[in-house]
């Protein structure tokens, strides 16, 4: 926990350690000051080359929650962008004395790159990087799963739609079988599965009926269109008509089945109007959620570091 970088290499104890610590800080935006003192003096440093709204926003939320000072770097125009090397960039923040990096990337691989070159006592959170991990993302669905339906082991999730794209969905599979979850469903085109899929630890089906057949949860990914190179879709219509989460389809799975997704919806591409809104969907917990659960993670690995130091 000296850096959060990846689901993949931690214990399920690890897992359980952040959960709760988030559940001491779920209420900390209700209190009369709203603010912890636990990173009082520490500055945050939110380093994010891609677009983020709710991510980015949360961590900010986070650390300023935790009495943190908090820098969010414009890299548009940081000095990156004039030649300046990511790791001179680096050294020159570590030289004012920043002691975290929350990092969002587009290329995998590129948050441990960071950790392996801040140097001594500074950790990085990884916000996403790449199709490789989005670990504080998969965390904060986790919790939300543990706030609606308590027990990971006798779960039925189905997680739908761009697999191979997604890191939130490597992020979401490696912690549902660390936490004891033995029913993980992969559902999609067979274009949007990644290769050696069924070494993931999870069942997959390219009918959503079939998927989504009894199911407790149901995680709707975004199509990253983004991140897509050449012909995976005939059309975003036949998509929906297909795999589009809609109320017939949602009637298959259990009768208390929640819905999430990591956002940003695509209305009428992934999900229905009337699902997103619905009675059954968390999305919008998932969000408030992702505040308790970036100030435990945040929280522990400035610890971490702390004790590090002193060791």
């Amino acid at each position: 926990m000296r850096h959060f970088l990846s689901i993949a290499g931690l214990s399920r104890e690890h897992l359980v350690e952040i959960l709760d610590t988030a559940e001491s800080f779920a209420g900390a935006g209700d209190r009369a000051a709203g603010k912890v003192p636990l990173l009082r003096g520490k500055t945050v440093v939110n380093l994010f080359f891609e677009a983020s709204t709710r991510t980015r926003s949360t961590f900010e939320l986070a650390a300023k929650r935790l009495s943190a000072d908090v820098l969010n770097l414009d890299m548009d125009t940081a000095a990156v962008q004039k030649g300046e090397s990511l790791i001179d960039t680096l050294r020159n923040m570590r030289a004012m004395d920043v002691d975290m990096f929350i990092v969002r990337h587009g290329d995998s691989g590129a948050a441990q790159f960071i950790a392996r070159n801040v140097g001594a006592g500074v950790a990085v959170v990884n916000a996403g990087d790449g199709g490789h991990a989005h670990p504080t993302q998969a965390m904060l669905d986790m919790f939300t799963i543990r706030r609606c339906r308590k027990d990971f082991e006798g779960l039925r999730v189905a997680i739908v739609g761009d697999i191979r794209h997604s890191r939130v969905a490597r992020s979401q599979i490696a912690a549902l079988n660390l936490l004891g979850t033995r029913d993980i469903r992969l559902t999609g085109p067979q274009t949007l599965m990644p290769a050696g899929v069924e070494q993931l630890g999870a069942r997959v089906f390219s009918r959503m009926e079939d998927g989504l057949a009894g199911a407790d949860v149901v995680i709707i990914l975004r199509l990253q269109r983004e991140r897509m190179r050449g012909g995976f879709l005939p059309s975003e219509g036949e998509y929906y008509r297909r795999y589009g989460l809609t109320s017939a389809r949602l009637a298959l799975a259990d009768p208390a089945a929640i819905v999430m997704h990591p956002g940003p919806i695509n209305r009428g591409v992934e999900i229905s109007s009337l699902v997103a809104d619905g009675a059954r969907s968390v999305i919008l917990r998932q969000v408030a959620f992702g505040i308790a659960v970036r100030m435990a993670v945040m929280s522990l690995t400035v610890s971490a570091q702390i004790s590090g130091r002193a060791k």
